[in-house]
């Protein structure tokens, strides 16, 4: 697979309308934006994924936040998520920053691709089951796509069941299922799947997951990913 087909990936991505509950939710979100962000011109469509054509990691998250993602047309940017996730990325060697503000904003991945498991915004972050088993083509395809690819790190445990789903659809698949847990990690098929609890304020700001605890799992990936030594900025 080659840069094209991601792209071609990513085109359908942000055309598809088949959840009509998502379509008129990304869009009223838009047009009733809050204060800090009237005024702002929203993506309000699906999110593609973003990073490394050549990943060895793919890092799959459940959805874009309704004023994150969905205002800024890039996975994990411009919410308190990405505000934890991106400085983690940058410490372990595989953002060039430690911020995700705007596509175009100079940010680069080395060695990793961030996904979802659905690609519009949910209602209270919570996809139906008919809605994430209509997006989940598209991560099928991003593995498919990414021919280096050999960790998923999967943030929180609806997006370890995604991920899953999408391997078996890939023909690589566990029995039994494996059980989310941070720190989780299982061998599917020629992948190796590592769990960790989300980076949302839910978490993040009852120390439910730390900085240190994040950097481990994004660490564990490198090493199983076979990426080699870390870049000189790198701090952990």
């Amino acid at each position: 697979m080659t840069a094209t087909d991601l792209e071609a990936v990513n085109s359908e991505i942000v055309a598809c309308t088949r959840c009509p509950r998502l379509v008129r939710w990304r869009e009223e979100v838009a047009r009733r934006p809050p204060r800090r962000y009237t005024g702002q011109q929203y993506w309000a469509r699906p999110v593609p994924g973003f990073g490394d054509e050549a990943a060895r990691v793919l890092i799959v998250g459940l959805a874009p936040a309704a004023h994150g993602g969905n205002r800024t047309g890039r996975v994990f940017t411009g919410d308190r998520s990405g505000d934890f996730l991106f400085p983690a990325l940058y410490r372990t060697g595989f953002a060039s920053q430690p911020t995700s503000e705007h596509v175009g904003d100079g940010l680069k991945l080395a060695g990793a691709y961030i996904a979802a498991v659905n690609r519009c915004c949910p209602p209270d972050n919570r996809p139906t089951p008919i809605e994430r088993d209509n997006c989940l083509p598209y991560l099928v395809a991003e593995i498919s796509a990414l021919a280096e690819l050999r960790v998923l790190v999967c943030l929180g445990a609806l997006a370890w069941d995604g991920a899953l789903r999408a391997l078996a659809a890939s023909s690589a698949a566990r029995s039994p299922r494996p059980r989310f847990a941070h720190g989780a990690e299982v061998e599917v098929g020629r992948f190796v799947l590592i769990g960790s609890f989300h980076p949302s304020q839910q978490n993040t700001f009852t120390r439910r997951l730390t900085p240190s605890m994040l950097d481990e799992v994004l660490l564990r990936a490198r090493r199983a990913a076979r990426l080699g030594g870390l870049p000189p900025h790198t701090s952990v």
